[in-house]
């Protein structure tokens, strides 16, 4: 029995095997509906009724409307041929809420439109409701959940609405297979209506047998060994079955970049049972067992009752056979190993360092360990860049990696006064923990050769160091939800040959929120300080500037800092920075945004003043991702009135 709600606009309506009239055959009922469809689909011509309904309101009239929306009479035919399919389905549309003895008139102004005319009367309410769980999902929490929070559970009393008796059915259904159920099944399922007494009593009996668990895993045309392949699954063989598990496996295989094609599936028909119906198989065993029969939704023969709150003996005999048969069910993964060289170009453009060309080389496996290597080039005016990342994963590479990070830089940028050349070398350790925080211990060996304003020099620096990063969103490219925080604290010291001793620490944060659909609320805040009595013999990548697309915009890229005695940027021992953002849907993927932005790079805390900036600008969700567009006014700088700020690439 399907019943759509209202809501959508879908007829609310009832299945002719569930429902008991005791009032006339309700198989005349059905073969009336067959008849009076056949005709509503005649061709010829013809366009969709349109109805007049009086006498009742809200979602009666609703329902009515939307269940005469089929209805078409071609030109020429007689009207009054099609009233009882008109009939019918008002009938119908009216006890799918509860109302059996309506009296309807009906009045045909042409084969276009008819006025209904309707005197409801009262309505069926639930006088008897048997809503009971049988088998293992008796005890099973989130099945007692699904039926107290159901409407049809607090229907007793009130008007008999069938959506609601269908819902509950379909949730049981399907939590039974999301847990593992695979032999369950309803004992009863049935509404009775009395429309002479107008009452109706519902019996539902949920029997969910045993509750499967996960069998082995197979693997098929996978590179990797599949030791390490197991190691990834969220389960092991034993547990009790759970299609979320077998999702976030899924999602985990994905992830590792070793396939490009996944599949995981459950060999429900290997458990050695195809779950017949439990009529049939309860009629034969208690036929040869039992010397009186008894139907699974029904009293037995004798015309004696079960008791209410245990299984039938017809239930014992159900579960006796049940218990014999296997309970696990095998787990097969099938994939497609990844092309082994993958190559990418891509083009961008921001105001912070105009064009940008990048160039990468990825392997995302090297051998069955799984290692695999990625290599990046990235040329603009300012910044060119080389850099490469070597992956080792664990024997289960969801708890983490080692790495070897490698790179070189070349910076030349206006803007901030820096002109530098890095080159360094990590060794790393990542954990990856189970509420979504990465853990990174690091030691990096960097060298570079740099002049920012008036300092200049080289430094060679050994630096340890630990970061801990957390990203959550419902959405990648742009999430209406979702936070991120980085924090990050390293040392350098003279003692195990660094050339510059300092502490140093940044955190960043960032959290996106929306109310409804067409409002979003942006929230940027970062902070960073530096420890050291040798700060001017610092590199320019170890000190901090602001400004720009993404910190402080209204001001050039990391043109926000401390300046010398010739007005160039030397960068800060400190930063502040925050922004507040709102943003409106315009239409489709176009948005709005407002904005307040706020922050300076100094020496001393506190600052003496923040930069501050407003502005307004255009999103457009584009098939590449975001596309962001601002214009703002930095309100601490008569010099510059107005700045335009363009940039491509997610938020996060």
């Amino acid at each position: 029995m399907i019943l759509p709600v209202t809501a959508r606009r879908i007829p609310l309506i009832r299945s002719c095997n569930s429902i008991r009239l005791k009032q006339r055959p309700f198989s005349q009922q059905c073969t009336l509906a067959a008849l009076g469809t056949l005709m509503s689909l005649l061709p010829a011509q013809a366009l969709a009724i349109e109805a007049s309904v009086s006498g009742v309101s809200g979602e009666l009239s609703s329902n009515v409307t939307t269940w005469l929306q089929p209805v078409t009479i071609p030109k020429g035919a007689e009207t009054e041929s099609y009233a009882p399919d008109v009939r019918h389905r008002v009938t119908e549309a009216l006890r799918a809420l509860g109302y059996y003895n309506a009296e309807i008139a009906l009045a045909f102004r042409n084969r276009q439109h008819v006025d209904v005319t309707i005197r409801r009367g009262k309505p069926v309410r639930v006088r008897s409701l048997d809503i009971r769980i049988l088998g293992d999902a008796s005890t099973d929490e989130a099945f007692q959940q699904a039926v107290d929070n159901s409407a049809l559970s607090r229907m007793k009393g009130k008007a008999l609405h069938h959506a609601d008796y269908e819902a509950l059915k379909s949730q049981l259904s399907s939590l039974a297979l999301q847990k593992g159920y695979f032999d369950a099944g309803y004992r009863a399922s049935r509404i009775e209506v009395r429309p002479w007494e107008n009452s109706a009593r519902i019996t539902l009996v949920f029997d969910s047998g045993r509750r499967y668990r996960f069998g082995q895993i197979q693997f098929s045309g996978s590179q990797i060994r599949t030791s390490r392949l197991r190691n990834m699954a969220p389960f092991e063989p034993g547990d009790f079955y759970d299609a979320g598990k077998l999702a976030t496996y899924n999602q985990r295989l994905s992830a590792s970049n070793w396939f490009r094609s996944i599949g995981v599936q459950p060999q429900v028909d290997q458990t050695g049972r195809q779950a017949p119906s439990g009529d049939a198989e309860v009629a034969d065993r208690a036929a040869t067992g039992r010397s009186s029969a008894r139907r699974a939704d029904g009293p037995p023969a004798d015309g004696g009752g079960a008791r209410r709150n245990e299984p039938s003996p017809a239930s014992d005999v159900y579960h006796e056979v049940a218990a014999q048969q296997p309970r696990q069910v095998p787990i097969n993964v099938n994939v497609i190993p990844a092309d082994r060289y993958q190559f990418e170009t891509g083009i961008g453009y921001a105001t912070d360092i105009g064009p940008r060309l990048r160039f990468s080389m990825d392997m995302p496996w090297l051998n069955d360990h799984g290692d695999s290597l990625v290599n990046d080039l990235i040329l603009s005016g300012p910044e060119q860049e080389f850099s490469g990342k070597y992956n080792m994963p664990l024997s289960n590479p969801e708890r983490g990696n080692y790495n070897i990070q490698y790179g070189f830089s070349k910076t030349d940028q206006d803007t901030s006064d820096t002109n530098s050349f890095e080159s360094s070398v990590q060794f790393g350790r990542q954990w990856n923990f189970e509420n979504d925080w990465t853990q990174n211990a690091y030691l990096r060996t960097t060298y570079e050769d740099f002049k920012q304003g008036n300092d200049s020099g080289t430094a060679l620096l050994f630096v340890p160091g630990m970061s801990w990063s957390h990203s959550h969103t419902d959405d990648p490219t742009f999430p209406m939800h979702g936070n991120r925080q980085d924090l990050l604290i390293e040392v350098s010291d003279k003692r195990w040959g660094s050339d510059v001793t300092f502490a140093r620490t940044r955190l960043d944060a960032q959290w996106i929120d929306s109310i409804g659909r067409n409002n979003r609320f942006v929230v940027r805040g970062s902070a960073g300080a530096t420890a050291t009595s040798e700060f001017h013999q610092m590199p320019p990548s170890l000190r901090f500037f602001t400004g720009g697309d993404r910190s402080v915009r209204g001001y050039s890229y990391e043109s926000l800092s401390p300046e010398d005695s010739d007005g160039d940027q030397l960068g800060g021992r400190q930063l502040l920075v925050g922004s507040l953002e709102y943003q409106r849907r315009i239409v489709g993927q176009w948005w709005g945004a407002t904005f307040l932005d706020a922050g300076n790079a100094f020496n001393d805390w506190w600052p003496e003043s923040l930069k501050k900036s407003v502005g307004a600008g255009v999103r457009w969700i584009s098939p590449v991702g975001p596309i962001r567009l601002d214009i703002a006014h930095p309100l601490d700088d008569e010099e510059e009135s107005w700045r335009l700020h363009f940039g491509i690439g997610p938020e996060f």
